[in-house]
């Protein structure tokens, strides 16, 4: 029909479109409409004329040996007519136009014609499609959406640049490669640290009784900044004096990257799927342990100082049941009546440190506001969202994760509250508009 030429006629042709966008401008034309409606009722009327005739036909060949077989055409529906309008408009570069199949976007050409397919535009779109089609060439993308970047024409998944240049996050250890360093207590995964405590000093016996309290720390706040520490295991070397009931018991807190010590995280030691202490005999006499705590890198996570608070209980058998019971000893007045003694030979932690750039994290968070180049916002944006989301995942069990991000941007970059809640706010609202984002809600650390 005359009016189905002009609306292909008046289609545009410097985007790709589908099946939906050709039933809107249908929709928009009266001409096309009134013409539609206009042939339905001739077929109506036609249809009706022609059950008659076959009707008929049937009952006049009662009688014959075989009888007759009747085949009408189909009604053809709005989308076929729709499908044939991208035909027309993408597979007629022949004198016979083909017929367009919007699922791959191809065409299927008559068969006595090689190639029947012209120039498809663009797709404009949500996600990865186009926002616009490249001005001299309509077939690819000139412009993209929000969180994906242009290449080639085409439109790709936005992802931050390497982060090597700000913190190293890309040395891992194997599980077994892991163990078998820690069996070993081998010094290159020993991260060393500063012993700290007014109750007790290593290699010193002393009475146990009363809670005793011992850090480790690295002060690399203050002398290293240029590195953050990752923990993998703990591990402390426990002598008791012979015939001893004591049985020390360890409260474990870790500061992942400074501050006070309110600003500390407890770790809880056989809880759940976290791990326990193993416990191995120094020498025959099993006066001294090897007390290990593998983290590995299920468990595995940042710290500045290590807060170990050691207390005893007293360990003995209940005749009745044969169990293994547990209290708390008393103070004893008198010397004579004393427990036992303990002595803590050595403290360590076993991890790595990771290369850390403040400075160029900073010159990373003043693109927030000043950004060097078009464009350079968003990938400053992409970077810092690629190193929060990495560092939180180093968060400690939970029901819901610590925001780490939060203590690393407030003690090794100095950077005030207010400000560091202007960059989580701005990272939560680019994070939004990204697709598929997901913001998961993390728990308050460092103030």
């Amino acid at each position: 029909a005359e009016e189905f030429q002009a609306l292909v006629k008046r289609l545009p042709g410097d985007r790709f479109l589908n099946r939906t966008a050709i039933s809107h401008f249908w929709a928009m034309d009266l001409d096309v409409q009134h013409r539609y409606q206009q042939l339905g009722t001739s077929l109506k009327l036609l249809s009706r004329k022609t059950h008659r005739l076959i009707r008929r036909l049937f009952n006049l060949s009662k009688r014959c040996h075989r009888q007759p077989h009747f085949k009408l055409p189909k009604e053809r529906s709005l989308p076929y007519w729709w499908s044939r309008a991208q035909s027309l408009l993408y597979c007629s570069e022949t004198t016979v136009p083909g017929t367009f199949l919007e699922e791959s976007r191809s065409c299927t050409c008559p068969s006595d014609q090689p190639s029947c397919q012209g120039s498809i535009p663009c797709a404009l779109g949500e996600g990865p499609a186009c926002a616009s089609c490249a001005e001299d060439n309509s077939t690819r993308c000139g412009t993209c959406n929000h969180g994906y970047v242009l290449t080639q024409g085409f439109c790709r998944p936005e992802v931050a640049d390497s982060l090597e240049h700000y913190l190293g996050l890309e040395t891992d250890l194997q599980d077994l490669e892991l163990k078998y360093l820690l069996q070993k207590r081998d010094s290159r995964i020993e991260v060393h640290s500063i012993f700290i405590s007014n109750d007790m000093r290593l290699g010193n016996w002393f009475d146990p009784s009363w809670r005793k309290r011992m850090l480790l720390t690295l002060k690399s706040n203050k002398y290293k900044p240029g590195l953050v520490h990752v923990m993998l295991a703990l591990s402390l070397q426990i002598c008791l004096t012979k015939n001893s009931t004591l049985e020390p018991v360890m409260a474990i807190y870790v500061n992942p990257f400074g501050g006070s010590h309110s600003e500390s995280w407890f770790m809880p030691i056989n809880e759940g799927s976290f791990p326990d202490w193993e416990r191995t005999n120094v020498d025959a006499s099993a006066q001294c342990q090897n007390w290990t705590l593998t983290l590995g890198n299920k468990w595995k996570t940042f710290f500045e100082t290590v807060h170990v608070y050691l207390r005893s209980r007293i360990k003995s058998l209940d005749n009745s049941s044969n169990e293994t019971i547990y209290y708390e000893p008393l103070e004893m007045a008198d010397p004579s009546k004393n427990l036992g003694y303990m002595k803590i030979n050595s403290l360590q932690v076993f991890g790595y440190s990771l290369p850390f750039e403040p400075d160029a994290i900073r010159d990373l968070i003043l693109q927030l506001d000043y950004p060097y180049t078009q464009g350079s916002q968003d990938s400053a944006m992409l970077q810092l969202l690629e190193i929060r989301d990495r560092v939180n995942r180093l968060s400690p069990p939970g029901k819901t994760r610590l925001d780490l991000f939060t203590c690393l941007l407030r003690h090794r970059l100095k950077l005030a509250n207010n400000e560091v809640a202007r960059i989580q706010s701005s990272l939560r609202a680019f994070n939004a508009k990204l697709p598929n984002a997901v913001e998961q809600e993390t728990g308050k650390l460092c103030s």
